[in-house]
């Protein structure tokens, strides 16, 4: 199936809505009908999608938004939970009138927020496109190469996070036991691209070869385990895939829409009566 590209719709200036009590930045690209939402990652703002903006924003209407305290939204410190989050993005489509459930693209952080919104607003989102995501088991990951190490590590991490006072991003999930898993993600389309590529010099174990092999087969497992989930494993990207690769972050969306299409073509009476 052929995608039909849009007229993209640009405007240089950022623009801000009221969410509860604070100001969001947010850009507007593109047209049609699919709606696509990008959630950076920890501290990124909008800026973080600027080598794919305008690209995506050929294939369908694309919002970018920086979070609380990110960017030129409204700056507070003050610890939010993913599922804070989340619920700000949500009223952040209620703010732009955004009635039609979402494709949520999401890195790193994001893709936290990502899983929470999709597990409490199930008719608000329609597919899940995740950039190297963070995850829950990444302590997991640390401990089951060198426990000792790991621990020290996951401990220096921890006390970064609190450097100005306040959890936030890695605590956040991190804390969470049981592991989650998000169970309650309804099936639905799913791609992950995660970023297994080799560092010379590993700073830490998560980056050590083996630390990169489990973290792809974790995100393989995870999005395999949806009826209509899709893995991507690169090793030409590091953790900043929308820079390292925009032209597979762009593919990756375009096939995303053609299987939206391909279901809902499916799903229609006409189709049904024919088949």
């Amino acid at each position: 199936m052929l995608l039909m590209f849009s007229t993209t719709v640009y405007s240089a200036d950022a623009h801000f809505v009221q969410v509860g009590e604070f100001k969001l930045e947010y850009k507007i690209a593109g047209v049609g009908p699919e709606v696509v939402l990008l959630e950076a990652g920890a501290g990124g703002g909008m800026a973080d999608w600027q080598p794919v903006f305008l690209s995506l924003s050929k294939l369908a209407k694309v919002i970018r938004y920086s979070r609380v305290g990110d960017g030129k939204s409204s700056q507070i410190k003050r610890h939010f939970t993913s599922m804070d989050y989340a619920n700000f993005a949500a009223e952040l489509l209620n703010q732009l009138a955004i009635q039609a459930p979402v494709i949520y693209m999401a890195h790193s952080y994001g893709g936290s927020i990502a899983r929470d919104f999709a597990s409490a607003y199930p008719s608000k989102v329609k597919a899940l496109l995740l950039l190297d995501p963070s995850s829950e088991h990444d302590v997991d990951i640390l401990r089951a190469i060198n426990l000792e190490q790991g621990n020290k590590e996951i401990a220096q991490i921890k006390l970064d996070d609190m450097a100005q006072g306040m959890s936030n991003n890695y605590l956040d999930f991190w804390s969470k036991r049981p592991l989650p898993d998000y169970p309650q993600i309804k099936d639905m389309p799913v791609t992950v691209i995660a970023s297994v590529k080799k560092i010379a010099k590993p700073a830490n174990l998560f980056f050590t070869d083996r630390g990169r092999a489990m973290w792809g087969e974790l995100w393989q497992k995870w999005a395999l385990d949806f009826p209509q989930g899709r893995a991507v494993l690169t090793d030409k990207s590091g953790h900043f895939v929308q820079f390292d690769e925009p032209e597979l972050v762009a593919t990756e969306l375009g096939l995303l829409l053609e299987k939206l299409r391909a279901n809902e073509l499916s799903s229609s009476p006409g189709h049904r009566s024919q088949s």
